[in-house]
């Protein structure tokens, strides 16, 4: 199939995957990762069901708030590559039908940035108006102190200027000054200079906080949006098919004008869902998420959410309630460490305490609703942190290949790599890797891999319209998706506990529920001197009646209840396992494969209500067939 850089709405059904091309591969042994890297692993994303590629920011830095402290524009950092690598990157991306964004850090520069240098040197320099500049600490004092953890005020001294400089993240990170409309130009000649060597859009990294203006809170400003707009515009003028992705964590109402009509971003990331599914999960009821979905309006044609679980932050909390913040505070992290500014810096595996059923019950909410999905780098395969790092390197360890040295990542001696990889016993690369988890198709990779596939080829998920079937129990949440005369019914219980939900689908009566053919059914135990053909009974080769347990072989780690009819249902197994994080041993062990579903019988809606069972943490996903005839 012939690559189409210039379609359109391609992103409208990606499915994004975001690495730290620093820990991602090593390709020369010098202890970082690299673009070289990323190309030797082309095989393994095409693979696993991906379609783009989120770069994080892989420009010159001095490295102190890991590349989005830029230096230098137009130059790659060395340790990561060259030009000419992100070209042969680019290339093969697109020759196997992968898309590649970059982080485009606009909102400041680093402070050793030659533009800096200059205008702190001369108050008569060309570039000393680059910045925002003042004799005190008193302007923009409505303005939030975001990092909060590390800064005191949004305002530095430097003593060469003789003046205070404005930053609203580190200090060594001094903001642009988007008025001075030289800066704007710079912005878009960078853009274009990226876009030339080939990528496909830019996540842009901090859009709220491009101007200041005296008596506001310097976020989500009208200058900032009109910025926006000459950005897109350009796009369209000059890129089209090319993506323009925001960062902006902002409340939903203040999150959505970064759609404009349709003529600034394409997409946003959505802050305000990830967090009610954290609460969903905390609370074990659906009413967060209810919420949020009832909320959220109709988008501008072409646009598209980007959702997600975890990233390279922090898990963010901004913009949740004081309470709420600490309940997820009590939930999530439990240890003062775990937590950064307004966020917890865990990855997902720990911060669900690395519970198999609780972590694919949140891929398949994230799968299920709409938006573009984002899976961060090692989340797959249920990768841990390291809280002892500081800052965010707790979330960013290098990605775990094998169980060679350095788990895969490099081959250099371990004093050489940019940081550790993770050394808990629970989450150690011996027995927590990519090619392990290749090997067994009920590891969670295999798992995730399996979903990713639907989920990438087919519309209704991602451009389908989305229902809430009322129901008589909060702990489930049915999600009904509508795509051109298509319907999917798919099924979440957010409870440790077995639910039954009775849902009102009275509209469908007539229509067919058939589980999605997404696992394989699972194998067929040997007796002694019994060949496979000679099994009887059921395909776990063990002969069971209706409602009995199956063994732990052809059990799941989620599992649900068959609907026999509106008003009957057919029992599935208990949980084989009791819902507790795994130690260091049983780690090794993958976790068995979940039930074959696709056996299972058709069954009908009918008029009355339809009532389901589901176990603990169940996840099911059910084709709605249109009545016969």
């Amino acid at each position: 199939m012939a690559f189409d850089k210039e379609q359109r709405d391609w992103h409208l059904d990606a499915i994004f995957y975001q690495l730290h091309v620093r820990g991602f591969q090593d390709s020369n042994n010098d202890g970082n990762g690299d673009l070289a890297g990323v190309i030797e692993r082309l095989d393994y994303l095409q693979d696993l069901g991906v379609s783009c590629l989120w770069l994080m920011p892989f420009f010159a830095s001095p490295l102190k708030d890991d590349g989005y402290d830029v230096s230098n524009f137009h130059a790659i950092d060395p340790s990561l590559g060259s030009l000419e690598d992100l070209q042969r990157l680019i290339a093969a991306a697109h020759q196997r039908q992968l898309r590649i964004i970059s982080d485009l850090v606009i909102n400041h520069t680093s402070s050793s940035h030659p533009w800096f240098q200059s205008a702190r040197r001369d108050p008569d320099s060309p570039f000393r108006p680059y910045y925002v500049w003042s004799c005190d600490q008193r302007p923009y004092r409505q303005a939030r102190l975001i990092f909060r953890d590390t800064e005191h005020s949004n305002w530095s001294w430097d003593p060469l200027a003789g003046q205070y400089y404005w930053h609203r993240f580190y200090s060594h990170q001094p903001d642009l000054n988007y008025d001075h409309p030289a800066v704007q130009e710079e912005i878009l000649s960078i853009m274009r200079f990226w876009l030339d060597l080939g990528l496909d859009g830019f996540r842009v990294d901090a859009v709220p906080y491009l101007f200041e203006r005296e008596g506001t809170s310097c976020e989500n400003l009208p200058a900032t949006h009109a910025f926006c707009r000459r950005m897109r515009a350009l796009i369209e003028a000059e890129y089209p098919g090319r993506i323009l992705l925001a960062e902006a964590n902002q409340p939903l109402q203040d999150l959505l004008a970064y759609f404009g009509t349709g003529d600034e971003f394409q997409m946003a990331f959505h802050f305000p869902l990830m967090t009610r599914l954290f609460l969903a999960i905390r609370r074990q009821d659906s009413q967060p998420l209810r919420e949020i979905i009832e909320a959220q309006p109709r988008l501008p044609r072409g646009c598209q959410w980007a959702t997600f679980l975890r990233n390279h932050d922090e898990l963010t909390l901004e913009m949740v309630s004081p309470a709420e913040r600490e309940e997820l505070y009590r939930a999530y992290a439990t240890q003062p460490r775990m937590r950064h500014n307004l966020g917890i810096r865990r990855r997902l595996a720990p911060l669900l305490g690395n519970d198999r059923r609780r972590i694919e019950l949140l891929h398949s909410l994230l799968l299920a609703l709409p938006g573009a999905p984002v899976i961060y780098y090692g989340d797959e395969i249920g990768m841990g942190d390291d809280i002892r790092r500081a800052d965010r390197g707790a979330v960013r360890a290098p990605m775990q290949w094998s169980a060679q040295r350095n788990g895969g990542f490099s081959h250099a001696a371990a004093s050489r790599l940019y940081q550790p990889p993770v050394r808990n016993p629970i989450y150690h690369y011996r027995h927590l890797n990519v090619q392990a988890q290749q090997q067994h198709r009920g590891s969670l990779l295999r798992w995730l891999q399996r979903r990713l596939r639907l989920r990438g080829g087919d519309p209704l998920f991602s451009r389908g319209s989305i229902r809430l079937p009322p129901g008589d129990n909060r702990q489930v949440l049915a999600i009904l998706r509508l795509w051109r005369g298509r319907r999917a019914l798919l099924l979440h219980n957010l409870s440790s506990c077995a639910q039954t939900v009775r849902l009102d689908l009275s509209a469908l009566a007539g229509w067919r529920l058939l589980p999605f053919a997404i696992d394989p059914p699972p194998p067929r135990p040997m007796r002694d001197g019994a060949s496979a053909g000679s099994q009887r009974g059921s395909s776990a080769g063990i002969r069971r009646r209706r409602g009995a347990s199956l063994p732990a072989a052809a059990a799941c780690g989620n599992r649900g209840r068959h609907p026999a009819s509106s008003e009957g249902t057919a029992p599935l197994p208990r949980p084989a396992l009791p819902n507790r994080p795994p130690v260091a041993p049983r780690a090794l062990a993958p976790a068995p494969p979940e039930q074959a579903l696709h056996r299972q019988r058709r069954a009908t809606i009918g008029p009355g209500p339809l009532r389901l069972q589901l176990e603990a943490y169940a996840c099911l996903w059910f084709q709605l067939l249109p009545p016969c005839g």
